[in-house]
Order: structure tokens, then sequence, then C-alpha cells
């Protein structure tokens, strides 16, 4: 028995997963008819998340039949992140004292508070586990761990799924791991009665095996006969890219076995999944690192996504992706329980595109991805600068681009070729790549430092010049100070439609009324004006507009400037300065000769 033996059979009571029930042999029909009967057996309708842990089957299973009942109109769906659906003869007989589909539809999701569930305590007992191990020492090695963990379980999940629908096809399967790399060959194994096998690898043997054997063939899918969108050749970006860095085989067994617990077989688990690890990666953004590294504040990003207003059938970029919460918040945004299976296979196959050069955030955002629900993602480990912007043909070009790119740093000379505004800011880069990157008509939000606005130097009075020349310059969000944890900049927000030039600007100045930190991050409440306010650009006291011809030529200054704040009393002069703090000096020494006298 493991040290976590106890806290691991808690994990199974509160997160079983569901016993996977044999589709082979069914057919779509036999199928919709099981649903339907399931569907009646729960009183003629229920939420997507009981539904289908009652079917005991996978996530892609569940939505595949639920499109093909939808698009002949026998059951009808509700709303909301989870969502519901109902049999059509429920919604037919349903009398006035029964509720109706559409309370079904209109009644708000309940919040998850994941760290009371058993996911949320399978991670902190993964986490109290890493904590043990001399290897693991931070939040980065903790995220770096589970990552590449979370995704050999999912990966055997989807294998599963992935066999059962060739068979329903009628086609044969060809896993992309085999014996003994599977992951019920060496990190869950079971006993005939389906219990932990008591003999499997552990201590030395097991770490042995990881960085000896898995890993190195593991790594071996990235190779040319593969393309480089492919799956298999994703698995082998990652594994060469991570390492193993447990140097307890006996800690490792016990985690281990806690996320064999984890099941990707819903919607409803992927999300609570997705958002206890959203809360692993936001903790290391706040861990004393580069806080816009890794992670943006999600009530920021949706606002940016509410004013760009993606649509399905448009492609979303991010040429530095990180962790993907750019990628995964559209999706959110976009994801509904009533898709047809076009739209559904349009989300998951031909929207999301995204690039990310370092390492671990390029594993970061594959996993966050899977985990809210993109079973393969379209994320490239790429430097997205190495690429000649002159080079960007149509076929490369997008419909949206959303990104928070990397402020500072430095890339070499031959790097910087790459622009006709060469520069040795990184973000000045990533915009000159993003403006080229939309498509005529595309819309673009991008977050970059507010000094952008108004430095003097050649580089960035060229580049405001070609984005107000390029683009529609339509809004500028002015972010207070404290938005990104740990980062130590003001930020901007840049709104932008490319084909037309800038003619005004709408400036809205973002006060919340209280100094952000760590312990009072910015929530959705605090933008909920600004969104209100853009789709009309309203003036206000926060709010104003500028008139690109009353722009200094010469400067091309769009510096941040509320007309309506009040004016600062003048500075004086230093001379005045002096004079005021002699005669201060003087009423100090007559009061004290006062003073005097009295003793």
């Amino acid at each position: 028995m493991t040290r976590l033996s106890a806290t691991i059979a808690d994990c199974d009571n509160r997160c079983p997963v569901p016993a996977r029930r044999s589709i082979r042999s069914m057919s779509l029909e036999k199928q919709a008819q099981r649903f339907i009967e399931a569907l009646d057996d729960l009183g003629g309708s229920a939420g997507n998340g009981s539904l289908s842990n009652a079917l005991g089957w996978t996530d892609g299973t569940y939505q595949r039949v639920k499109a093909h009942l939808i698009g002949e109109g026998r059951i009808v769906v509700g709303r909301g992140r989870g969502g519901s659906v109902a049999s059509t003869s429920k919604v037919k007989m349903a009398t006035p004292t029964e509720v109706p589909v559409s309370a079904v539809r209109n009644k708000p999701a309940t919040p998850r508070t994941g760290g009371s569930t058993g996911y949320g305590q399978a991670f902190n007992a993964i986490d109290k586990a890493m904590r043990n191990d001399e290897g693991l020492a931070s939040e980065l090695d903790y995220a770096e761990q589970t990552s590449w963990l979370l995704f050999l379980k999912y990966l055997d999940d989807m294998e599963h799924e992935w066999a059962d629908e060739a068979t329903l096809q009628g086609k044969a399967y060809t896993p992309i791991l085999t014996k003994p790399y599977r992951w019920q060959d060496w990190a869950a194994p079971k006993t005939d009665a389906g219990r932990p096998d008591p003999n499997a690898r552990t201590g030395s043997d097991l770490i042995e095996f990881v960085n000896g054997k898995l890993i190195p063939h593991l790594k071996s899918f990235k190779d040319s006969r593969v393309e480089a969108d492919s799956l298999q050749y994703k698995i082998g970006e990652i594994f060469s890219e991570v390492a193993n860095r447990f140097r307890s085989g006996y800690t490792l067994r016990d985690v281990l076995q806690i996320v064999d617990t984890l099941s990707f077989g819903s919607s409803e688990a992927k999300h609570e999944l997705s958002d206890l690890y959203e809360t692993r990666i936001k903790r290391m953004g706040n861990a004393g690192r580069n806080g816009g590294e890794y992670y943006t504040p999600r009530p920021l990003i949706r606002a940016m996504i509410e004013v760009v207003q993606p649509k399905i059938g448009e492609t979303i970029y991010d040429g530095a992706c990180g962790s993907a919460g750019f990628l995964c918040e559209a999706w959110e945004h976009l994801r509904r329980d009533d898709l047809s299976a076009r739209d559904w296979d349009t989300l998951q196959r031909r929207t999301f595109h995204g690039q990310e050069k370092k390492s671990l955030a390029y594993v970061l955002g594959v996993m966050n991805m899977i985990l809210h629900g993109i079973e393969a993602p379209n994320i490239r480990h790429a430097n997205t600068l190495s690429e000649n912007v002159m080079d960007i043909q149509q076929k490369d070009r997008h419909d949206i681009v959303l990104a928070n790119p990397p402020f500072g740093g430095g890339e070499r000379p031959e790097v910087q070729q790459n622009f006709p505004i060469r520069s040795s800011e990184t973000a000045y880069l990533f915009l000159q790549h993003f403006i080229r990157k939309l498509k005529a008509g595309g819309r673009g939000a991008v977050v970059i430092k507010n000094t952008f606005l108004s430095n003097t130097d050649s580089a960035s009075v060229e580049l405001r010049r070609e984005l107000l020349a390029s683009c529609n310059l339509h809004t500028v969000l002015d972010c207070p100070g404290g938005t990104f944890q740990g980062a130590g900049v003001k930020t901007v927000v840049l709104f932008f439609d490319k084909g037309a030039p800038t003619r005004s600007i709408w400036y809205y100045q973002l006060d919340p009324g209280r100094s952000l930190g760590k312990t009072n991050p910015l929530n959705d409440a605090d933008l909920a004006e600004f969104i209100a306010l853009q789709k009309t650009k309203g003036t206000g006291p926060k709010s104003w507009k500028l008139d690109v011809a009353d722009v200094d030529a010469a400067t091309c200054d769009l510096s941040v400037k509320n007309p309506h704040a009040p004016e600062a009393a003048p500075q004086r002069s230093p001379q005045q300065i002096i004079d005021d703090m002699l005669a201060r000096d003087a009423e100090s020494a007559r009061l004290l000769a006062k003073v005097r006298e009295m003793l």
C-alpha cells in the first residue's frame, strides 16, 4: 500500500471513472435509441453531464449521437456551459404544472468551486505528493510534471474512444501507443479483478523505465515521416521538450494512482479539470515570475472577445499563445449546446491556431486546450518572429487575432531583419506580424505596453503610423496598474480592423475604484461598463474620442490623455520650492522662540 492510498481511495469514491460500456457492436441508430432510453429513464430531460455519465460514453461519442438526434428533431437542447437536453415528446406532453424545457434553457448554471470537489481533492493530493519529491521545487515544476502525466492519461482515454468509433465504421484501428508504453501497461496496470496491480513498477524500476524507455520512445514520434499537425508529431514535440523530474519512483507511483482516477470521458469532467488546471497556471504567473508570461487575466480576455465577437467559421490566431488562454476563452465563447455536427467539427479542427516559442508554455497550451475540450489542438512549437512577414500569403491569414505578446526581451539581428520596422522591442515585432496575419476586414485585439502610444523613438513612431494607415484603430482600453500580477508595467489593449485607415479612436480609461493585487484581482464586473459603452463609443468621465486629424503628424502621439480628468495643479519652479521651504523654516523658528519665552 502506498503512502497516499487513503487519499486515492477518497478520490475514487468522489470522481469515479465511468465503466466503459462496449459499443463496438452498436450502429448509430442503436446508439440513438439507447440515448433516448437513458433520457427517458431520467424523466425525459437531463443535463449533459448526468446523461453522459448514465450512458458511460466518452464525450466524442455522446456529442456525435446528440448531434444526430438534434438533426432529426428527436431532442431539443438547453443552454449554459454544461447544457441540457430533452426529448421532443417530453416537450409536447408538458403540462402547465411541469417545468418546460424553456425553463431548463434559461436556468443559470450552478457555479463550481473547484477545490471542494473530488477533482479538486485529486489535484491537491498530487501537489502534496510532489512536495515530497526532491526533484520538484516550484509551481513551475508541478505544472510541467502534471501536464505530461495528464496528457498521457488523456491519450489513453481517447485511444479507447477512437477504437470504438473505428469499429462502428467497420474499420480497423491502429493504436498510437502499443505495449509496453500504454497507460494500462506501466502507469496503471490492473489485476483481473480491476484493482491496482500490486506488482506494478515502482521505486527505481519505475524511474528507469520512464527515463530510459518511455520518454525516448515518445520523442521518436517527432520525425520526418509524420505531418507537423498530426497528434503523433505533437506527442514527439511535447516529450522532446519535457523531462521527468521525479527522483523518487515511489512518489511517481503515488501520483500515477491519483491521475488514473481522473476521467476525460465527459464534458463536465473536462470543464472541472480545465478550471483546476487554469488555477495552476495562474499560480505560476503569481509565483515571483513575469505575471503575463503564462497567464493573462481571464476577465480581460473575455472583454476582448466580447468586443471582437468571433463567429463560427472564422479562424482565430494567437502567435504568442503561451498557455492558450485566449484560444480557450474563445472556444468557451463559441461553443454551444445546440451546435450542429458540422459546426462542432469546425470548432474542433479548423478554428483555433497558435504558435509558441517556449517549451513549457507550449506544453501548457496544448494541455489547457485539451482540458477545455479541443481534442487535437492546432498549436505549433515555433518562434513566430522567425517568419519573414513579407512572405505571409493569403492562405496564411486569419479572421481574428487575439494576443498578449511578450514585452521587452530582444530578438537577434537576423530575426529583426524579417520586419520592415526593425526594433529590439519584441512586442513591436509581434504587432507587425499580427497586422500582416489578418485578412482584409479581419479584427484584432492585442495587449501592449502603454508606452507604445507615446514613445518618440523612430520605430515606435513609424509603427504607430503604419497601424493608423493600414487598420482602423477604433478602440484603446487603458488598463490600470496591477492588471498583470508581477509584470510591473502598465498596458493598453489595441482593438483594430484591417483594411481601412483610422479616422477616430475611442479611449476608455479603466478604473475599478480600488488597487488591484493578488488578493483583489481584476474581475468581469470591472469591465462591464467598458463592454457596454464600446458598442456605441459613448463618451463620459472615463471615455473620450480622438480625431486622428488632430494628432501631431511629426510624433504621431496617441497617449492616453483623459480630457475629463481634473487638471493637475501646475508644478512650482525650483525657486518657488526653495522660497516656500525658507518661509516654513522662518515660521518654525518664530514658533520655537515663543515656546522658549514661555519656559
